[in-house]
């Protein structure tokens, strides 16, 4: 079906970051085939049907590239502890943290661990989201992180929502691994990766949290190693709390993403930057822990290091699943333009996915999803708290949500 897409003000997210204040839009099936003034629109175009978007603001369908929305339990009593003073690295040493959300998720099944994630991936459709990551990582056994992913596929059959799943069985070491940490990776290399790979279409990537209180960087260049060799990307949650050199392991590994970095160096922007490695933001977890050092934003802008934004949804240093919170404090805390937060949220989270060649731009043979937004100028992006501009989502050439804003 061909669809013309008019009335609208176009953020394209390209290449050239083209703006049309009177844009429009052409669609084949799923995929954009046409952009530009309206006033260029080419004569003669025969469409199936035209969508009169009544002067809304359009941009690519938004792209959450870090969440952990699929877990059990909560854990609203250490965020109590924390808002006392406790520190996050000292509840995780007295088995709290992620152990806390492991014990949850273990005893729960698939089918509870999608009706309780499910108001979470709604909840990022209804901002405009139309791509997510959803990570394992709280079942730290192979029968439970295999749970996690079978309901991460799940959700993306019950939400009009693609889903991309990342393996992060290297989240923290489980109790029974306690002081054995290089024992449990060598399972996962050696067992667990050749059990997976079986299981085709199941994982998309492989993460790891490379910290002093989880894994060293030589683990995870060990379980990147062998991560590779059937195949899959990485990434790494890296310089956190402390720097004990993960992102420049990372990029030796041509990782496609290191996440938080508030403990990045020169050294490790430039190592990204020679990698293409996407460094992804994750202003919620910066304020949850109240973290008293910002990521190096002026090292990534000097090096051209790629910046994306994220949710980092979960039940520990960012509970919530609001994409635009995320953008409002990426802007107020790390000083990020509103350009940098927008590509931040399309055209670099698509790479960070490794998806930057099909998503995130509004742009001839990318796919056709956009949001809509019911806003004056573009700076309302990121702008707003607690009240949702946006109210059309568009995936694959097709209304899948419409909302009064």
């Amino acid at each position: 079906m061909r669809s013309v897409w008019r009335n609208l003000s176009l953020l394209t997210c390209d290449d050239a970051r083209r703006v049309f204040v009177d844009g429009a839009i052409v669609t084949e099936g799923d995929t954009i085939t046409w952009v530009g003034a309206a006033k260029d629109l080419p004569a003669g175009i025969a469409a199936d049907r035209t969508i009169e978007l009544a002067g809304r603001w359009l941009t690519p369908g938004l792209i959450d590239c870090h969440t952990h929305i699929v877990f059990g339990g909560q854990r609203a009593a250490e965020f109590a502890r924390r808002t006392a003073g406790t520190s996050y690295a000292d509840i995780a040493r007295e088995g709290g943290g992620i152990l806390n959300t492991v014990r949850a998720t273990r005893a729960a099944s698939v089918d509870e661990l999608v009706r309780r994630s499910e108001p979470r991936l709604r909840a990022l459709l209804q901002e405009g989201v139309t791509t997510v990551e959803i990570k394992s990582g709280y079942g730290l056994d192979f029968e439970s992180e295999r749970r996690m992913l079978l309901a991460a596929r799940a959700l993306a059959q019950r939400l009009p929502v693609a889903v991309v799943t990342s393996l992060l069985a290297a989240h923290a070491a489980p109790p029974e691994f306690k002081g054995r940490e290089d024992d449990y990776i060598d399972l996962i290399c050696r067992e667990w990766l050749p059990r997976f790979a079986q299981e085709h279409g199941l994982i998309d990537m492989v993460d790891a949290y490379c910290e002093s209180i989880a894994f060293s960087a030589t683990q995870c260049d060990r379980l990147f190693t062998a991560a590779k060799a059937h195949g899959w990307p990485v990434r790494l949650h890296a310089e956190q709390i402390s720097n004990i050199g993960g992102s420049r392991m990372a990029a030796r590994h041509g990782a496609l993403a290191c996440d938080h970095l508030e403990y990045a160096t020169e050294d490790d922007a430039i190592a990204l930057a020679r990698a293409g490695t996407v460094a992804v933001l994750l202003p919620v977890a910066y304020y949850v822990l109240a973290d008293p050092r910002l990521p190096p934003l002026d090292l990534f802008r000097t090096h051209r290091v790629p910046m994306a934004v994220a949710s980092d949804a979960n039940p520990g240093s960012a509970p919530g699943a609001s994409l635009q919170t995320a953008m409002n404090m990426a802007r107020r805390l790390f000083g990020m333009t509103s350009g940098e937060v927008l590509d931040g949220v399309t055209r670099n989270a698509a790479r960070a996915l490794g998806l930057g060649d099909r998503l995130g731009q509004i742009a001839p043979g990318f796919r056709a999803d956009f949001a809509a937004w019911s806003i004056d100028t573009p700076d309302e992006l990121g702008y707003w708290i607690g009240f949702n501009p946006c109210s059309m989502i568009v995936r694959g050439g097709e209304i899948v949500l419409e909302r009064d804003a």
